[in-house]
């Protein structure tokens, strides 16, 4: 346990607690718990079926929900390291982060939220409020993995303050009357929120080069990362393209850190907050880019929305996922009998069919709902 944490971060000795109470461990602190907690859960270990932009089956070196959860961790125990904040609350936020996405994507997600209009449609981030509070169920005590409040509000917070009122799922959970949308998260959940940011910005980069999608040259017009790739260029005219490529992803993933970092000392310095609670009140993150870093990820975003997230080959594999899980969502909806035995038993009225579908399908890998789509779809098939 780190004994020179800030006076602002959020301390494991200090923590609200768990709904279920726990004897303490001896040899880890709560967060270490927490994150533990999600490594081990059935749902971080189903990321590596989940597609982040390119599908796996388009080779094996794209990255994946679970690769790209890891690069988040990794990125936020640094910032975490930096800003002295509690690391293992920050790796445990930033690993959970991504539990409740579904198959496919952000086009699976599209699915599913369009085919449960009629009742309530689906975002991921409360479908990982579901996993962490109710789905997943491993343990003797309790359904979920009864995480700390403090773990609990990161996941609900580290995108920063939400709308009000609170979600059902999550107004109706024990800790719900101490979760306060309104305010700013703590500063372990805003590391892992911009963390997120930097991997997927990196990271989408690096698979764009690498899949074809455009070359380093078409990087230079871009403020900030043009003249990166100017230097690399110049330094290393004949640098073959897969190193010209990690290259560039490594150098642009330090230069976002540093910046982000120095900004947050900054604003730290400015703000001094005496407290967690201090920075709850706060306007502001103090987790953030300078001006001219986040110049250079807005065109950074704007360049991977055009070349990447847009090219007709991610957008045929978008097109195609989404018939998928909307045929899916259909076909389980009119026929809730042909869900698995423990599925079908929550299938008891038309809401708890929905909810129950949303859970199934949403869980799936997405070789799993290929699989399942085939059972329920495929002609010439024996059924099984």
């Amino acid at each position: 346990m780190r004994l020179n944490l800030a006076s602002y971060a959020c301390r494991p000795e200090a923590s609200a607690g768990r709904v279920v109470p726990e004897p303490e461990s001896p040899l880890r602190s709560v967060f270490q718990r927490d994150r533990d907690r999600i490594v081990h859960s059935t749902a971080f270990r189903r990321l590596e079926g989940k597609t982040q932009v390119l599908a796996p089956s388009r080779g094996d070196h794209y990255r994946t929900r679970l690769t790209h959860s890891l690069e988040v961790a990794q990125i936020a125990r640094t910032v975490a390291r930096a800003l002295s904040v509690e690391e293992d609350l920050a790796e445990a936020i930033a690993l959970a982060h991504d539990l409740g996405h579904s198959a496919f994507g952000h086009a699976g997600e599209r699915a599913l939220d369009r085919a449960l209009a009629a009742f309530g449609g689906f975002d991921h981030n409360l479908q990982t409020f579901r996993i962490v509070t109710a789905l997943e169920r491993r343990y003797a005590a309790f359904d979920g993995l009864n995480l700390t409040f403090e773990t609990l509000e990161g996941v609900v917070k580290h995108n920063g303050p939400a709308r009000m009122p609170l979600p059902e799922p999550i107004a109706r959970h024990p800790l719900a009357e101490r979760i306060d949308l309104a305010t700013q998260p703590p500063v372990e959940a805003q590391i892992a929120a911009i963390a997120d940011d930097v991997a997927y910005c990196a990271h989408d980069l690096d698979d764009g080069l690498r899949a074809g999608f455009f070359v380093a040259e078409d990087l230079l017009p871009l403020p900030g990362v043009g003249p990166l790739v100017r230097g690399l260029l110049d330094a290393h005219p004949r640098l073959e393209r897969s190193r010209l490529a990690h290259e560039t992803t490594r150098r642009l993933i330090d230069a976002m850190v540093s910046d982000l970092v120095a900004e947050a000392r900054r604003r730290i310095a400015a703000a001094d907050p005496a407290s967690p609670e201090d920075v709850r009140a706060l306007d502001r993150p103090l987790v953030a880019f300078g001006p001219a870093m986040a110049e250079t990820v807005a065109a950074l975003r704007a360049f991977l929305g055009e070349r990447v997230y847009r090219h007709f080959t991610v957008a045929r594999m978008s097109r195609k996922a989404e018939r998928l899980v909307e045929e899916l969502v259909g076909a389980f909806l009119e026929a809730p009998e042909c869900l698995p035995d423990h599925w079908r038993a929550r299938a008891v009225d038309r809401e708890a069919t929905a909810a129950a579908v949303r859970d199934y399908i949403a869980g799936m890998t997405d070789r799993y709902a290929i699989d399942e789509h085939d059972r329920l779809f495929a002609t010439g098939r024996e059924p099984r």
